[in-house]
């Protein structure tokens, strides 16, 4: 039986949610704020939570960040619920680390589809690959060294977190922020230019050419994007 857990405030919502999955099965445990959420991911770790973006004291974003940093909680599945819609907001939301993202309002068929759906993904794909291969450059992650063209390239150990992370997540836009977040650590204070100076110096090792990149792609006003 899998275990749900809904941090939301809207006591309503949380009851009608937590009724539908309880009549599927499932078992659920609630919170109705930011701190009190994240305490029970920590305490209970479900196999999914069900997470509001604004939420009375720390919000949906920061929580879903501080799971994705905790290697007890990493892998847990996130399924966000927001009154905000727009594409912006669905970008920063997948970045943080969500797995889906419901707009509200929505029907109870809609959201009960998206938690089947979620549950039945691969639990924690990315920690069984050992190598990311992407044309003529090689990551070979348990010895963390890089091959171009099988000829080892040396990065510092920010440079080759920085490109691990942008391959798992290949044809993803990956912001500045998530970035830091996922490299540097959600508490640790970096300036935000730091991710575009590693990212240059990356580009120097491991792009063709460097003023006009293939693999590491900018895009603008968001983040970067990892091609190939």
């Amino acid at each position: 039986m899998a275990k749900i857990l809904i941090i939301e405030d809207e006591a309503s919502l949380v009851q009608k949610l937590a009724e539908k999955l309880s009549a599927e099965g499932y078992a659920v445990v609630t919170a109705l704020e930011g701190e009190e959420g994240l305490q029970k991911v920590r305490s209970e770790l479900p196999d999914l939570v069900v997470l509001d973006i604004m939420l009375p004291g720390l919000d949906g974003l920061s929580i879903c960040r501080m799971v994705r940093n905790d290697n007890r909680t990493a892998h847990i599945p996130i399924i966000m619920l927001t009154a905000r819609g727009t594409e912006v907001d669905k970008i920063v939301g997948l970045e943080s680390g969500a797995d889906d993202y419901i707009v509200k309002p929505f029907g109870l068929g809609e959201f009960l589809a998206r938690v089947r759906a979620v549950l039945r993904r691969p639990k924690n794909p990315t920690l069984q690959q050992d190598e990311l291969v992407s044309g003529n450059l090689r990551v070979d992650i348990t010895g963390r060294r890089v091959y171009l063209d099988e000829q080892e390239i040396k990065l510092s150990n920010k440079e080759f977190d920085l490109l691990t992370e942008l391959m798992r997540n290949r044809n993803a836009v990956l912001s500045r922020d998530l970035i830091l977040t996922k490299v540097w650590g959600y508490d640790y204070f970096v300036d935000k230019r730091t991710v575009d100076v590693h990212i240059r110096w990356l580009r120097e090792k491991i792009e063709d050419d460097s003023s006009n990149p293939k693999r590491i792609v900018t895009v603008r006003g968001v983040g970067y994007r990892f091609e190939g």
